[in-house]
């Protein structure tokens, strides 16, 4: 069932994500070798607990940490750990605050230095397929919609 928003909702909301957003920033001139995914969770706790916010995953589901992070390969929504970050890891970072009883939720993959070609362009051809994707929420459109645009557009280029 969908459950319109207000506009006063809709402000709230964004503000919830704008948070998300600030948080992600704050990590990203953190985020480099030798610091470990659970010293940045720490960070971007307090952060959020800084800006009358909530850490929207902490205890969600038992969950232990207040942001997910992925290495590598890894999974996406692993779990920080104490393994320092290495020149040439990429590193996703999800993120959810929980503020004006909205949640705001997103993630951002960071290039650690220097990253392999092949690497650098699998980043750059999923983040250009998001605005693919985007660019496909209009009247009229489904879900399917937007998720067929993302496919053509990876598999065209060879993913």
């Amino acid at each position: 069932m969908i459950i319109q928003k207000t506009r006063e909702e809709i402000e709230l909301m964004r503000e919830s994500a704008l948070l998300v957003s600030k948080t992600l920033g704050m990590i990203a001139k953190e985020i480099k070798p030798g610091v470990t995914t659970l010293h940045l969770d720490k960070l971007a706790e307090e952060f959020i607990r800084d800006h009358d916010a909530v850490p929207g995953f902490l205890g969600l589901y038992g969950c232990p940490s207040s942001i997910l992070t992925s290495v590598n390969d890894q999974v996406v929504h692993g779990l920080p750990t104490n393994r320092p970050i290495e020149e040439g890891d990429v590193v996703s970072v999800d993120c959810g605050v929980l503020k004006n009883e909205f949640y705001g939720d997103h993630a951002y993959t960071f290039e650690i230095g220097e990253v392999a070609p092949e690497t650098k362009k699998l980043l750059q051809v999923t983040k250009e397929s998001l605005y693919v994707g985007i660019r496909e929420f209009k009247i009229g459109n489904r879900v399917e919609d937007v998720g067929n645009a993302i496919q053509k557009y990876t598999e065209a280029h060879g993913y």
